[in-house]
């Protein structure tokens, strides 16, 4: 067993360059999988983040399209909301375009209520909601412009023609891995303050409600209910779950996520060949080696086990760098497109499936070239040696 393993691990490094090589080949391989498997779970990140206890309702039309800001005495008459908040999305430009991330005008209290996985400190709290004119950041925001509580922020309004001065009140950190920490949002009174003084008709008005509900199992009646309280009105509503609503979002970029993963699969089958292509090499050198182990007794099921071992020691070779390289790979791209993806967390899951995935193809990988191996005869396989 031990000449076995020593004779696996002194063929597998032999020609140091080939080996080098097909063990870069599947560190990048594998990296690559594991940075668009991460892209495809950070497109999703909002999903997760959401909550079965809470509902959005939107206009029918679309979500830029606004709805009455009276419909919430309405929605909290029905059985089941405990909870209705409001908001608007605001799109403010902070310095210049290049400066992007989500910021929006809520109701402070019950926003706040609604959302426990921003967690603030108490003081930072009161503050917030006791200045018409304050701000909430996310730590990853705050730590992106150094922005500290106290600062002022002014936003340039692109949907709204207003530009809005704000005091950064408090800054929020997730509770959750995969809570959004790029956000920002501000009292909504402060906007509709704003718009009443230029554009008094849009004044009032709300961009979608945010509803809390006592019990999961309602959220289709409850939804429902709403529905039916404004149909057949000059803006109609759609009530939905959190994930539904962005599901909706997501479902404009299928075509392209479905791309990512056909890609990041793709990957496998590459390393497959790349790996293949290596065992098959190395075999057809060592033909007539093949042939003295099998006149010095080694059989077929031996030969098999050597050819597979050296296989399975480059590529788990690669799995393991694969895995030490995959969280440098993700903070830099995290670093460079974070604005993008503000949830950007790679998950561990991902390394049984590199292990897997590696043993998979390391097998496969040897399976022709052994099988050469082994049939061919040793008068042949004597003939070329030298």
């Amino acid at each position: 067993m031990i000449f076995a393993l020593k004779l696996i691990f002194k063929n597998a490094f032999r020609h140091k360059t080939r080996t080098l090589l097909t063990i870069s080949s599947v560190v990048i391989a594998l990296v690559a999988f594991g940075l668009l498997r991460t892209v495809v779970s950070a497109w999703y990140a909002g999903v997760a983040a959401s909550s079965a206890t809470r509902l959005v309702t939107r206009n029918s039309i679309s979500l830029t399209f606004p709805l009455p800001l009276a419909y919430k005495d309405k929605i909290k008459q029905v059985k089941g909301v405990t909870v209705v908040s409001w908001g608007s999305w605001f799109g403010g430009i902070y310095i210049n375009e290049k400066n992007f991330f989500a910021n929006f005008a809520v109701d402070p209290g019950s926003y706040l209520k609604l959302y426990p996985e921003y967690v603030i400190t108490p003081e930072q709290k009161t503050a917030f909601l006791n200045d018409r004119r304050g701000a909430v950041a996310g730590i990853k925001l705050a730590q992106r412009f150094g922005w500290k509580t106290g600062d002022l922020v002014t936003l340039k309004g692109t949907i709204y023609p207003v530009d809005l001065d704000f005091v950064i009140r408090a800054i929020y950190k997730g509770r959750d891995k995969n809570t959004d920490e790029s956000q920002f949002f501000f009292n909504w009174d402060y906007l509709n303050e704003s718009i009443k003084k230029v554009s008094p008709g849009r004044a009032d008005q709300a961009g979608f409600f945010i509803e809390g509900i006592s019990d999961p199992l309602l959220a289709p009646s409850i939804s429902a209910e709403i529905d039916s309280l404004f149909k057949n009105s000059l803006a109609e509503t759609i009530t939905e779950t959190e994930k539904s609503f962005q599901l909706s979002f997501i479902s404009m970029t299928e075509a392209l996520l479905m791309v990512i993963q056909l890609v990041s699969f793709v990957i496998i089958a590459i390393i497959m060949a790349v790996a293949a292509n290596t065992m098959s090499m190395t075999v057809r050198e060592r033909i007539g080696e093949y042939a003295v182990l099998k006149t010095l007794g080694f059989g077929s099921f031996r030969i098999a086990g050597l050819i597979a071992g050296e296989s399975m020691v480059i590529v788990m070779t690669g799995c393991a760098l694969g895995i030490a390289l995959t969280y440098p790979a993700a903070h830099a791209f995290r670093d460079q497109l974070g604005d993008y993806f503000p949830v950007f967390n790679v998950d561990g899951r991902l390394f049984i499936f590199y292990a897997a995935a590696s043993a998979l193809v390391g097998l496969v990988a040897a399976i022709f070239p052994a099988w050469r191996a082994i049939r061919t005869p040793i008068a042949e396989g004597l003939r070329r040696i030298g």
